[in-house]
């Protein structure tokens, strides 16, 4: 009988123990640095959205219940099959960097929960890029308007996670497949306007060119009427002698100049 009363007691104290471990340890809680945690009371108005529990040592009651939130910025990649808008499947990687809106953490759980990446951001960023790249055709993703697309669906997935309490940093097109016809088409067209371009270009600079010379044609003639105009008996006869008179101060001359008729130039013979 005795023995029966002490393996009692000895027992309710073990349990007594026990029970008193799992309550205190759920007392003590610890939240660290990058985090941020809500409380959710289980006999006292449910989850608290107002107040936000900040890195450190926190005591709790054991039957509440704090959930705490990475607010360090994470990254998501998305690989996802869209239709362009002529119907072409096109494939599309995108990466997000996004983080909690940490003052809104209460509301954020209430809606979504702890794994919010994926009961919220994956659905937005899926219904963006469908919706925007939707409205392009392929050779417009391929080539010219990748990063107007690109700020697009960065613009509606801002407004669309920020209204459910999460900021997105950036959002990245990493790559873009067309079908492999497709881009072979793409290609060859881009090319043939590349070299459409160049040959354009050696014409304007061949036609700019012989407007060049026909100008400087033009102007060589205007140049020699002038000159021809200007020239008369008196003024070439008044160059002769000047250039006769400079013969005859060389020293080692031995030109003759022989002048013909009356108006002629005058005889040099030697240094005569």
């Amino acid at each position: 009988m005795e023995n029966r009363q002490l393996l009692l007691r000895v027992g309710l104290i073990v349990f007594g123990l026990i029970l008193l471990i799992s309550l205190t340890g759920g007392m003590f809680l610890t939240i660290e640095a990058g985090e941020r945690g809500v409380l959710f009371r289980r006999f006292g108005g449910g989850l608290d959205k107002e107040t936000i529990y900040a890195p450190g040592f926190h005591v709790i009651a054991p039957w509440n219940t704090m959930f705490v939130y990475s607010i360090r910025e994470q990254q998501v990649d998305e690989k996802m099959e869209v239709l362009s808008s002529n119907g072409l499947n096109i494939s599309v990687d995108i990466t997000l960097r996004t983080n909690p809106d940490y003052s809104r953490i209460g509301d954020l759980h209430e809606k979504f929960g702890t794994d919010y990446i994926n009961t919220l951001v994956r659905p937005e960023v899926r219904s963006s890029v469908r919706k925007i790249i939707g409205r392009f055709e392929p050779e417009e993703l391929y080539a010219s308007r990748r990063d107007e697309v690109q700020n697009m669906i960065q613009t509606d997935l801002e407004n669309a996670l920020a209204a459910n309490f999460v900021q997105l940093k950036a959002a990245l097109i990493r790559d873009i497949q067309l079908p492999e016809k497709i881009r072979g088409a793409i290609e060859r067209k881009l090319q043939q306007e590349q070299e459409s371009e160049e040959y354009k270009y050696r014409l304007e600079k061949e036609k700019q060119e012989a407007e060049r010379k026909i100008i400087e044609a033009r102007a060589k003639a205007q140049a020699n009427n002038i000159l021809s105009a200007s020239l008369n008996d008196k003024i070439l006869r008044d160059k002769g002698i000047e250039a006769t008179l400079e013969l005859s101060r060389s020293p080692n001359s031995k030109i003759i100049v022989i002048g013909s008729g009356k108006e002629g130039m005058p005889i040099i013979l030697g240094n005569q």
